[in-house]
């Protein structure tokens, strides 16, 4: 059986779950029930209406948010010659070729994206069984494989984060935090929105986006009225 926190237990008993919030009121609901032990992320759930099954339907982009992550994105970058040091300047962790394979294959050591340049890719290949799982293998949709090394860190460094459907049809990814200004928070919300809508599938049938919840690292889902992103 799931136990339930403490907090939880307030939010059900101060609101109703399953009713629908537009995206103010789900910010305001969220703030009011944040904790005060740390900042928590702010996260948004997406149940769109495709078959995961089929290729052609499967969602995966990446965006830069206006206001960013609110937090020091950890960057890897695969790459030679004189990008090694533009992958640095622009704020990379670590950057290199065949050198910090051994960097990436220590699971302690964590990243949250890594970039490669078209011409280490036979390098980066060979360590699909490590940076997959992790969600780290680059990307031509997501941008993570690029000429243009410095505009790709620069832009991961703002805030750019990638998504990908799961199994299910729900992309679920963090859209910052909670200490952001309302404004900040609402305005990655719309950010994030119009991108999703861009990647509908021309063949798609019937609604594309069928649920949307808002939530905190510790809180519950706030359903939220998808009239109010139209």
């Amino acid at each position: 059986m799931i136990k339930i926190t403490k907090k939880k237990q307030i939010i059900y008993k101060k609101i109703n779950l399953n009713q629908e919030y537009n995206i103010v009121q789900a910010i305001t609901i969220l703030k009011k029930y944040k904790t005060h032990k740390f900042i928590e992320s702010i996260d948004i759930a997406m149940n769109l209406g495709i078959d995961p099954k089929k290729t052609e339907q499967t969602i995966r982009g990446a965006t830069i948010l206006p206001h960013g992550l609110g937090k020091n994105i950890k960057i890897a970058v695969f790459t030679q010659g004189e990008n090694i040091q533009i992958a640095r300047n622009n704020g990379a962790n670590i950057a290199g070729n065949e050198d910090i394979i051994p960097i990436l294959k220590n699971k302690k050591n964590n990243f949250d994206i890594v970039i490669a340049s078209p011409d280490t890719m036979h390098i980066v290949s060979k360590l699909g069984p490590i940076l997959g799982p992790r969600g780290l293998m680059p990307n031509l949709k997501t941008g993570t494989i690029t000429e243009n090394i410095g505009t790709a860190v620069k832009n991961a460094k703002k805030g750019n984060i990638r998504y990908k459907n799961d199994k299910n049809g729900i992309i679920h990814t963090t859209i910052g935090k909670i200490n952001f200004s309302d404004n900040q928070i609402h305005e990655n919300i719309k950010q994030f929105i119009t991108e999703i809508k861009k990647l509908k599938p021309k063949n798609l049938k019937g609604n594309f986006i069928k649920k949307m919840t808002l939530s905190t690292t510790m809180g519950c889902g706030i359903i939220i009225d998808l009239n109010s992103i139209i």
